[in-house]
C-alpha cells in the first residue's frame, strides 16, 4: 500500500514538473510545507502562490482521472 502511494505521489510531481511546468524549487517549498502543515499538496501549491486557481484545477482533474 505504501508503495502505491509513493508511486502516486512520484506521478503527481511527474505531472506538475512536465505539464505545469513547476520547477523543483517551487516543489520542494511546498513539500517543506506540507511536512509542517500536513496539508493536501495542491492545495499549498495554491496557498504559498506557486501556482493559480487555473492550475489548481487542472491538478484536481489528474487526481480525479486518476483516481
Amino acid at each position: 500500500m505504501m508503495t502505491n502511494t509513493k508511486n502516486k505521489n512520484l506521478e503527481l510531481l511527474n505531472f506538475l514538473h512536465k505539464e505545469l511546468e513547476l520547477s523543483d524549487k517551487d516543489m520542494a517549498v511546498a513539500l517543506k510545507h506540507q511536512k509542517f502543515d500536513n496539508g493536501p499538496l495542491p492545495m499549498l501549491l495554491w496557498q504559498y502562490g506557486l501556482v493559480d486557481l487555473a492550475q489548481l484545477e487542472q491538478i484536481l482533474d489528474w487526481l480525479y482521472d486518476e483516481s
